[in-house]
């Protein structure tokens, strides 16, 4: 396929824009909150926050973020290449109701805002592992990275693939070059500026992507080869297809399982946790949570529409009839394929530019964020934890170059980087959601041996419960296991997804009552505590956490419950804190 010209400077236009936004993006902010880039209230808190290390400062921008760039960068970190494409595929595929990501992540992102935003907020953490580490100690709480980072680089390299196959269809470059140039472009910004240049570019970003999938919706709609009004029976790809979709009554618990796990799977990411502490207060976090999940939602009906659009569409005529709709792989092409052949050339890059957008805006949150996490709770907790801020800094910006390889090389080896996406956000559901919620809300009812059992046996379940996309069939078969047609790897119809959680959730419980029983009696002391659970003979969890990534030549700033500041002279930690 050659290369289009026109649309390959336009292109380069776009993200030589994006690059400039994002490298002067602390000066811009300054702007926006009136020429300061602190908080100056005179209040207690925002002393605090004015006093982050230049690392911490990397990380939450200050703790500067309005109700306006909160709002817009939340929508948009959400609001990928994956999200758009995966919306559009699972209309033309499944049915408008199958396509249960956008409404279920809108809801996450609520249920975020009201139970989990303000909290964290108020014990300004810095990374969502921090309260983890402060309940479970630092090498126990840094074994929650494996399924977060894992999670968070399948989902940057899917939506790179995303982007790839979008570029190779409308302006004919390669994938390879696709996805190595996108990323690069947002790894540089995000190296220098942080989340300061994540989140402002995330509102240039947001807009481009509402604008060009608005403004291409009424040029498909007139092209010749659509039919409208839309129909909601169609014969498409050789078969009938429901726009609107069925639910079967054996598939109804399937649906429900996929529901809940989005839901409460969608809310334990760092990629959200960094805004929500970044926030100027836990109001300003509650309420952008909450109005991001309306935004991420009306993100998602363009691309729905879209779907419809192509389900209406008579492809036989287009391109000389080589577009093969009978091919199922060809679905996820369906955004890129009505942009291109549907719509006249200048909307067509409009709304390249906004696929683009949705990539980047995605792509750099993630790999900030899984950046993040490890500078702070692995090689500084773990490993490094006299390391000067200079260290941390330099370690940051490594491991932003690392992780961004990483899922280039994901994007362009794996085929069906989606499939393990969706994996890891079940491992999130399953091993990270019950601990995040004890810890926030519940934190004396959970322990290091009711983590150590719960986590153990929920991991173990859910390996042994099978995974089409890994390609190997169950060992242990719930209710209604069933194998399709032809093929020798079963499908789980029972919800045991929900299952494995609530089991994890309800052993960490069971398990941390009993080691408190066992202690009370004076059989889990000295040297039968093998996880150090009891060295405090106070046998209370921990009630301070250190607010920020202070130089090892500094003194730590502690914050306690009671909201009074505590100074080790030291420069040590205080209670049993991170």
């Amino acid at each position: 396929m050659a290369v289009n010209i026109v649309g390959l400077l336009g292109l380069v236009t776009f993200y030589f824009l994006i690059l400039f936004a994002g490298l002067f993006s602390k000066k811009f902010m300054q702007i926006l909150n009136g020429g300061k880039s602190k908080s100056d209230t005179g209040k207690l808190s925002d002393i605090k926050d004015s006093e982050l290390s230049n690392t911490d400062d990397l990380m939450l921008a200050g703790r500067d973020i309005n109700y306006l760039v909160g709002i817009f960068t939340m929508t948009a970190t959400w609001v990928g290449g994956g999200y758009i494409n995966g919306a559009a595929e699972a209309t033309i595929k499944y049915g408008i109701i199958w396509c249960q990501a956008p409404f279920c992540y809108a809801v996450a992102l609520i249920c975020g805002g009201l139970f989990f935003a303000k909290k964290m907020r108020n014990m300004k953490y810095v990374t969502m592992l921090d309260p983890l580490q402060n309940k479970y100690g630092k090498e126990l709480g840094a074994l929650f990275y494996i399924p977060a980072f894992s999670g968070e680089i399948l989902w940057s390299a899917s939506i790179l693939a995303a982007l790839g196959t979008s570029l190779r269809v409308i302006c004919g470059l390669n994938d390879e070059t696709s996805i190595i140039v996108s990323a690069g472009f947002a790894m540089i910004y995000t190296l220098f500026g942080g989340l300061y240049s994540v989140a402002f570019t995330d509102v240039f970003q947001l807009i481009c992507i509402f604008v060009g999938l608005i403004l291409a919706i009424p040029f498909m709609s007139a092209n010749k080869a659509v039919t409208t009004p839309y129909q909601g029976e169609v014969f498409f790809g050789g078969k009938n297809h429901s726009v609107f979709g069925t639910i079967e009554n054996d598939d109804i618990a399937l649906w429900i399982d996929h529901m809940v796990m989005m839901m409460c799977g969608g809310i334990p990411w760092q990629a959200y946790f960094q805004r929500v502490l970044s926030s100027k207060s836990a109001t300003v976090a509650k309420v952008l949570s909450v109005c991001a999940g309306f935004g991420c939602f009306c993100a998602a009906i363009p691309a729905v529409i879209i779907g419809v659009v192509t389900l209406n569409t008579d492809w036989s005529g287009i391109d000389n009839g080589n577009i093969d709709m009978t091919d199922e792989n060809n679905y996820k092409l369906a955004v890129p394929l009505c942009l291109n052949w549907l719509c006249p050339p200048v909307i067509s890059f409009i709304g390249l530019g906004a696929v683009s957008a949705a990539v980047m805006s995605s792509t750099d949150s993630s790999i900030l964020g899984i950046s993040s996490m490890f500078t702070r709770n692995v090689f500084n907790k773990v490993f490094m934890p006299k390391a000067s801020d200079k260290t941390m800094l330099w370690a940051l910006r490594g491991t932003i170059l690392v992780n961004t390889v990483i899922a280039m090389v994901i994007a362009m080896t794996v085929k069906s980087v989606y499939g393990l996406y969706l994996i890891c956000s079940d491992l999130v559901f399953v091993l990270l959601f019950p601990h995040l919620l004890l810890v926030v809300h519940f934190p004396e009812r959970a322990n290091r041996y009711g983590f150590g059992v719960g986590f153990s046996l929920a991991l173990l379940l859910r390996i042994l419960a099978g995974e089409p996309v890994l390609g190997y069939d169950a060992i242990i078969k719930f209710p209604g296991y069933q194998y399709p047609e032809g093929s020798d790897i079963g499908v789980q119809k029972f919800p045991f997804r929900i299952f494995c959680m609530l089991l994890h959730l309800g052993l960490v419980i069971l398990v941390s009552f009993l080691a408190d029983l066992a202690n009370q009696k004076g059989y889990l002391t000295g040297k039968w505590d093998i996880l150090g659970e009891y060295l405090d003979s106070d046998n209370k969890p921990s009630t301070t956490v250190i607010e920020n990534s202070c130089p090892a030549n500094q003194p730590n700033k502690v914050v306690p419950l009671d909201g009074k500041v505590n100074v080790s002279a030291n420069g040590g930690q205080e209670s049993s804190t991170v």
